[in-house]
């Protein structure tokens, strides 16, 4: 089956100064619209971000450097035909409180390296003890973020998975603090090819083809994976 590869024009002016700060609510959301769901049987498609203090950008594209010594790893796991997201994101030496206009203040937005975006999912906000921080889970769309754009319609309304896979370099994840409001932490989205990647986190994969692919160590625990586990991913075709 070949994914859809609907694509989205990024919204920038207002939408980027919500998306990328989260400082405007311009009116009342849903609080939410995904629901929190079991991982499915497969997936369409990775992706892992290396988040990092010096990628985060203010609302206007020139830096805003996040919280120095900061670092995350998101990974995301995809089925684009049941419109379902996995994550696992884990967050080191960032300081809460949280702090987004948004339902949320960690996200996946839509814009390219070097410049900011609105978000298009919401995602819960990684807690623990100490300097490590962690979040995970699956959630199934319809997808909403709790902001509106400048149309008044919110920024996760009608967007579809299948789109991330179009263009994962047009996405960006990252989370916000009161501290460090325009991003704590920022890394564009990059796919994780079959059999294996080098993640955000430093690991290396086999670049022989077969049908697994490995992931970070709490996207392994996410799924209920051991160490020699295996993913089965159905690659969509690009058409």
């Amino acid at each position: 089956m070949s994914t859809r590869t609907m694509t989205r024009r990024t919204r920038l002016g207002a939408c980027s100064i919500i998306g990328a700060a989260g400082l405007v609510a311009l009116a009342a959301a849903p609080a939410s619209a995904e629901t929190e769901v079991d991982p499915p049987d497969t997936f369409t498609s990775a992706f892992t971000v290396w988040g990092t203090p010096d990628d985060v950008v203010g609302p206007d594209g020139s830096p805003a450097p996040g919280e120095p010594g900061s670092s995350g790893t998101f990974d995301f796991m995809i089925n684009s035909d049941e419109e379902i997201i996995c994550y696992d994101i884990t967050l080191e030496g960032v300081t809460p409180p949280y702090m987004s206009m948004a339902k949320t203040a960690t996200h996946i937005h839509e814009a390219e390296a070097g410049v900011s975006g609105p978000p298009r999912l919401s995602f819960p906000n990684p807690t623990g003890e100490g300097d490590v921080l962690t979040s995970s889970g699956c959630l199934q769309g319809p997808f909403t973020t709790g902001l509106l754009d400048d149309d008044g319609v919110d920024t996760g309304e009608g967007f579809t998975l299948a789109e991330i896979e179009a263009n994962p370099a047009e996405y960006y994840g990252d989370t916000h603090t009161a501290d460090y409001v325009p991003g704590t932490v920022r890394g564009q989205l990059t796919e994780v090819p079959v059999g294996g990647i080098p993640t955000g986190s430093g690991g290396t994969a086999d670049t022989g083809d077969n049908s697994a692919i490995v992931m970070t160590g709490g996207a392994m625990a996410l799924l209920g994976l051991t160490a020699a586990g295996a993913v089965a991913v159905r690659r969509h075709g690009r058409g």
